[in-house]
């Protein structure tokens, strides 16, 4: 009886096929990115490094895939599957910093993090009011102390005019 636990390497064999076709995509661009100089001995050129890493990375992932342990193709579809459904929070992330310059980063951190906790599972009115106040947290952190200089929402332009400096300066 193997100890190993097999659920853990049905994802192996997609994994390696990415590792070794990004490892690839990296070797056939050497010849553009890196160079060779006319001055240093053969270990101090600026390709040589560069070279050794990237065909090791291609040599032992095509190693790893001959050698390796697979689950099959539907152990490999099955775990691939859930790297694309992980995929769902990049595009999460994406339509926050489309909205951001739109409803300003208040709002929209407040709306993101609340409706991510929903997302998540956590739909009772304490949680929710949580990740709200993590929102604002997360806000007042970065503009407060931190200082760090997001543009004001568009939105901010319809409110009456101390108001909307004072969002557009603090929030």
């Amino acid at each position: 009886m193997d100890p190993v636990d097999k659920s853990h390497h049905s994802g192996t064999l997609a994994f390696n096929l990415l590792f070794v076709t990004f490892s690839v995509f990296l070797l056939s661009q050497l010849g553009t990115e890196t160079r060779f100089s006319s001055r240093g001995g053969f270990f101090v050129q600026p390709r040589v490094w560069p070279a050794i890493g990237v065909c090791g990375m291609v040599a032992f992932g095509i190693a790893q895939i001959v050698t390796g342990r697979r689950a099959g193709l539907a152990g490999s579809l099955a775990e691939f599957r859930i790297w694309v459904l992980a995929l769902e929070f990049l595009a999460w992330f994406m339509a926050y910093v489309a909205i951001v310059p739109l409803a300003g980063y208040l709002p929209s951190t407040i709306a993101f993090t609340t409706a991510l906790a929903y997302r998540q599972g956590y739909r009772t009115l304490a949680s929710v009011s949580m990740a709200a106040a993590l929102g604002a947290a997360i806000v007042f952190t970065f503009k407060a102390m931190l200082a760090v200089r997001i543009p004001g929402g568009l939105i901010y332009e319809y409110l009456p005019g101390g108001l909307r400096n004072f969002m557009i300066v603090n929030f």
